[in-house]
């Protein structure tokens, strides 16, 4: 506890940026408010860096740059990004795999059939599934374990029960998940990601030897932001009461991006901010983050390095820093 403490104090005097980013398959993303950059470790030992402009609801439409609405903008932007960059990362690191193998005849007939919309079909596809599977998980399942107390629960209570079986839920699937191999690399990327964003933060130039010296742990962490939306729902449901189960599911669909809204103003303001609210507000946020991060070694923070450098570059977010990780 007095470690964390100790990092939000840190975390306090350190510059602010707009750059985030995502763990991805042997690899690290970084983004930035114009471009997106992707560092991955391909099968040969090297990496791969590719970039792209940033699209989404906020750059065409005026209505997801006002507050609550760029919330729920970035939450179906992260969805779409993060499943179409997850799956690009795959195919880089495990490209000579898929350079041995033939393609089978229903796979060749997809091709032929939707040709270069076939990746944008998957991605939509993933992201539906995707969708499903999380409402099916934290919000079904909640709704259905929480209506066998309603006999002995008043009515406003069943939200906040719900939203304790509903974070319960969360840090069971988050921890069972920590036991994957292959997971566990993707938290090490995830610390890789963490260390090097800090590490600009704090002024110094991007090598490898100062990002290992920067904590694994961020307050703008995506986790911390699930995390919130899990706590913020529980404010919002209290005030939506109803003994109709059918009416308490659609009511927690409906309200989805509502909260996500909320949250990413909450996530937005505690990366900004330095107060003892903020400091109990990311508190939790931290504590989860010692088990969706890792410490990385020096090949997975170069790839991190990599991706930030990038977004540097692009967008010139201060030329004398660009100066100084050059070197």
């Amino acid at each position: 506890m007095y470690n964390i403490i100790k990092i939000k104090k840190e975390a306090d005097k350190l510059k602010k940026t707009s750059i985030g980013g995502q763990a991805v398959i042997e690899g690290v993303m970084m983004r930035g408010k114009t471009i997106y950059a992707m560092a991955v470790r391909n099968p040969e030992g090297g990496i791969t860096l590719e970039e792209q402009n940033c699209t989404g609801l906020s750059k065409k439409y005026k209505l997801f740059t006002l507050p609550i609405f760029r919330g729920m903008a970035a939450f179906v932007d992260s969805l779409v990004t993060g499943t179409k960059i997850m799956m690009r990362s795959a195919e880089i690191a495990g490209e000579a795999i898929m350079e041995e193998e033939e393609p089978s005849k229903f796979e060749k007939w997809v091709m032929d059939k939707f040709g270069d919309k076939m990746n944008d079909i998957v991605i939509y596809i993933s992201v539906f599934l995707s969708i499903i599977m999380s409402v099916g998980l934290f919000f079904m399942l909640p709704v259905w374990l929480g209506g066998f107390f309603k006999t002995v629960i008043p009515t406003w209570g069943l939200g906040i029960v719900e939203g304790l079986i509903r974070i319960s839920i969360f840090l069971i699937y988050i921890f069972a998940i920590s036991k994957m191999k292959e997971i566990q690399r993707v938290f090490q990327y995830h610390g890789a990601e963490h260390k090097t964003i800090n590490c600009f933060e704090k002024e110094l130039p991007l090598t490898v030897e100062n990002v290992k010296t920067c904590t694994r742990l961020h307050k703008r962490c995506g986790t911390s932001f699930l995390l919130i939306v899990m706590i913020i729902s529980m404010i919002v449901l209290f005030f939506v009461q109803t003994d109709n189960i059918a009416l308490r599911l659609i009511s927690r669909i409906v309200l989805v991006p509502f909260i996500a809204g909320i949250s990413y103003e909450v996530i937005k303001w505690a990366g900004s901010s330095d107060n003892k609210l903020v400091a109990m507000v990311s508190y939790p946020g931290l504590c989860l983050q010692k088990i969706t991060t890792s410490e990385p070694d020096g090949s997975q923070i170069e790839t991190a390095i990599a991706a930030m450098k990038k977004v540097l570059e692009v967008e010139g977010d201060d030329s004398q820093k660009i100066e100084e990780i050059r070197k």
